[in-house]
């Protein structure tokens, strides 16, 4: 599989209770990443774009939920689709500022 560019692969910043505390305790952010990018390139995108060095990446593909609606006249089957998250660990002494 081809990896996506660097622009491409950060696509949002993950702001749960539990990333959050991570943050705050081991200095370690979690972002939802393209599916076809890799550790590398998880690291090179993110110094690239926040300016800070990268200790490590840890990733995680996360499965789709079972979801049943009501559609029209009847109920439907489906899932929510599965995304990868990537949680980043910096350096000490870096820090990335979300405004």
């Amino acid at each position: 599989m081809r990896s996506p560019g660097t622009h491409n692969i950060i696509q949002e910043a993950v702001f749960t209770e539990r990333s959050t505390n991570l943050t705050d305790k081991t200095n370690t952010y979690t972002f939802r990443v393209a599916m076809g990018a890799n550790k590398i390139d998880i690291k090179r995108a993110v110094e690239e774009a926040f300016s800070v060095k990268v200790k490590s990446v840890r990733t995680i593909l996360v499965s789709g939920k079972s979801v049943t609606r009501w559609a029209r006249r009847r109920f439907v089957s489906g899932s929510t689709e599965k995304w990868k998250k990537a949680m980043v660990t910096l350096k000490p002494g870096h820090r990335i500022d979300f405004v």
